[in-house]
C-alpha cells in the first residue's frame, strides 16, 4: 500500500470502448499517450510518486507503460499493479499476455485483490482498492456507464481528486 506516497490510480476503457478500437498507431491514441505523459510528468513534479494500474487491456496498460517510461527519468517513482484475480489473462491473446507479463516484471509491487479465479465482483473490488489507496484518479472515460463510470463515481464519493480525459474528443 502506498501510505507514505502521493498516489495516482488509473481507470479507463478497454480497446473496444475507445474510438480507435485498440489500434495504437491511430493518431488519437498517440495523442492520448502524449497527454498521459504530460499529465503524469506534471503530477510527478507536484510530488506524486506512486502509481497503481489495474492492468486491464487498454487504458490500464497504456498508463502502466507511461509510468515505466517516466521512471527512466524519475527513478524514484513506483508502479503497483493491482490485479483483480489470479486468472486475469485467461481469455487474452498471446501478445497481450506477453505485454502484461513484461509490465509485471518491472512493477515495484503486484497486489491481488482476490486470490481466486475470476468472479463477478472482482473488478469492482480491485477498483475500490485502487481508489481507497490513492489521492487522485486519472480516468480515460467517455461518460458512458460501465466499470470506469463506477470507479469515477466511487472516487468522487470518497472525495478523491478526479482528472478525466474523454477519448471521444481527441
Amino acid at each position: 500500500m502506498a501510505v507514505n506516497y502521493k498516489t495516482i490510480c488509473f481507470s479507463g476503457h478497454r480497446p473496444k470502448g475507445l474510438p480507435w478500437k485498440g489500434d495504437e498507431s491511430d493518431e488519437r491514441c498517440l495523442k492520448l499517450v502524449g497527454i498521459l505523459n504530460d499529465i503524469l510528468e506534471e503530477k510527478i513534479k507536484e510530488g506524486y510518486e506512486y502509481f497503481i494500474s489495474g492492468m486491464a487491456i487498454g487504458i490500464d496498460t497504456l498508463c502502466a507503460e507511461a509510468v515505466l517510461r517516466l521512471r527512466e527519468v524519475y527513478r524514484h517513482i513506483k508502479l503497483e499493479c493491482a490485479l483483480p484475480c489470479v486468472d486475469q489473462t485467461e481469455k487474452w491473446q498471446d501478445e497481450q499476455i506477453e505485454r502484461y507479463s513484461e509490465i509485471l516484471k518491472k512493477a515495484d509491487k503486484v497486489y491481488y485483490s482476490s486470490d481466486k479465479e475470476y468472479f463477478r465482483d472482482c473488478m469492482n473490488l480491485r477498483n475500490k482498492y485502487m481508489v481507497d489507496n490513492s489521492d487522485l484518479l486519472l480516468a480515460v472515460w467517455n461518460g458512458k456507464k460501465g466499470g470506469t463510470a463506477n470507479t469515477v463515481k466511487y472516487a468522487r464519493k470518497k472525495e478523491k481528486e478526479v482528472v478525466v480525459i474523454n477519448p471521444d474528443t481527441l
